[in-house]
């Protein structure tokens, strides 16, 4: 039996009235909020917030208005120092109880910048740092300890953690020899006396300087480098490095330089005073060798004068007479004086001292005469042209010129024959 199914019936569907939803806009809910907490905002400075789930979280920043809030802040200050103070102590006693901070042995101190001073002698001023916690070693004390030493111009101090030290030396450098009574040592630009070093300390070439002791205070000896350094850079100024052919400079008289400089197997003493310094050792240097030939036994000079030099002979030595002739170069006048001021023609005793006064004279340049030309012939024709034509232009002039020798002559002729001519005239009776 056959079933037949009803065919579905198609239904227009259904028409529904369209609600009308509400919409709440996102501000709202922010408006009510400013709305009931705006006035507490508005005075506080800026907020600052997060969101955590949708949810704004607001944090309040602002100066305490009341006692209580100001009560509040000081105590959490006054814990949050509390607390970093006493962590700081705690951090303090737990450093100084490690023995990771220990400094094990005198291999642990580093030293950089030492040449002259050795090991040993830097080592003596942390001796008692070996086997000490390097917090409790005071290293400005040190470094006020380095510097005490002669040698050392400046020093740095430093740790280096956990357990070491680490020392850097500037050490000053000398620029003479110094001599005080029978001992040598070293001097630097400011007048810093130093020792000799033990080792380490290379090979010197300077002058021995004299008039600098230890005794005299470090302003003077400072004072006396300064026109030590002057003399020296003045005679070098031309790059013939002249300083180094100087034996010994004596600093005692500020306003007289003298250095010895060394002539053959002698040395003779100068006197530069306090200015011209490379002039006067150029003058000296090419006088030297005339003074040396006249003066065997020359033994100072005194360069201080302008045109002229003092020289001074070694005690029981012969003077040329006075007026003995002059060399090239010098003046011809020269006077040798004993010390008592008197002329010397003689060998004096060795008690006396001998001196020899030589007026320096500059040598001239030759300038070749000229020689007088004779004039040329034709300017000798202009002349006589000339002679012509002002002849012809006054002729009574000339006629009275030959008259009046012509009467000179006659009036002559005529004292002559008379006998009677005095002065250019004939008298006649």
């Amino acid at each position: 039996m056959a079933v037949l199914e009803a065919p579905e019936e198609m239904f227009a569907p259904e028409r529904v009235a369209a609600r009308r939803m509400r919409v709440v806009p996102k501000r709202a809910a922010r408006r009510e909020f400013e709305d009931e907490f705006g006035e507490e905002f508005a005075e506080g400075g800026e907020d600052q917030g997060s969101k955590r789930g949708g949810v704004k979280v607001r944090f309040r920043l602002g100066i305490p208005r009341t006692k209580l809030g100001w009560g509040l802040l000081a105590a959490l200050v006054l814990s949050v120092g509390g607390i970093a103070v006493a962590g700081a102590l705690a951090m303090q006693r737990w450093a100084l109880a490690d023995d990771r901070f220990v400094i094990p042995s005198s291999s642990a101190v580093e030293i950089q910048g030492n040449q002259h001073l050795t090991r040993a002698q830097l080592l003596s001023i942390f001796g008692g740092d070996v086997e000490r916690n390097i917090f409790s070693i005071p290293l400005e004390d040190r470094k006020a300890d380095l510097e005490q030493l002669p040698w050392v111009e400046r020093a740095t101090v430093m740790r280096l953690l956990p357990d070491h030290l680490r020392i850097g030396i500037v050490e000053r450098t000398p620029v003479a020899f110094v001599r005080e009574g029978g001992q040598i040592g070293l001097v630097d630009a400011s007048g810093v006396l130093l020792d000799m070093p033990v080792e380490g300390g290379g090979k010197y070439s300077f002058p021995v300087v004299t008039g600098i002791t230890a005794a005299d205070p470090l302003s003077t000896r400072t004072a006396r480098m300064k026109i030590y350094r002057a003399f020296t850079s003045d005679l070098d100024s031309n790059g013939e490095k002249i300083s180094e052919k100087l034996s010994e400079v004596d600093l005692s008289n500020p306003e007289d330089v003298k250095a010895l400089i060394p002539d053959h197997e002698a040395e003779v003493l100068v006197h530069f005073g306090d200015t011209d310094f490379l002039t006067r050792y150029k003058k000296f240097e090419e006088l030297l060798p005339t003074w040396r030939a006249q003066y065997p036994k020359l033994a100072s000079v005194d360069m201080r004068y302008e045109r002229q030099a003092v020289l001074e002979m070694e005690p029981g030595s012969a003077v040329p007479v006075a007026g003995a002739g002059a060399t090239d170069g010098l003046g011809a006048e020269q006077e040798a004086l004993g010390h008592s001021g008197a002329a010397v023609k003689a060998p004096v005793a060795a008690r006396a001292k001998v001196v020899a006064r030589v007026k320096v004279v500059p040598k001239k340049p030759v300038v070749a005469k000229k020689q007088r030309r004779s004039p040329a012939p034709e300017a000798k024709m202009k002349a006589a042209q000339a002679a012509a034509l002002r002849a012809k232009a006054h002729p009574i002039a000339a006629k009275k010129k030959v008259g009046s020798n012509a009467t000179k002559v006659g009036a002559a002729g005529a004292g002559a024959g008379s006998g009677k001519y005095r002065g250019g005239q004939a008298v006649q009776r």
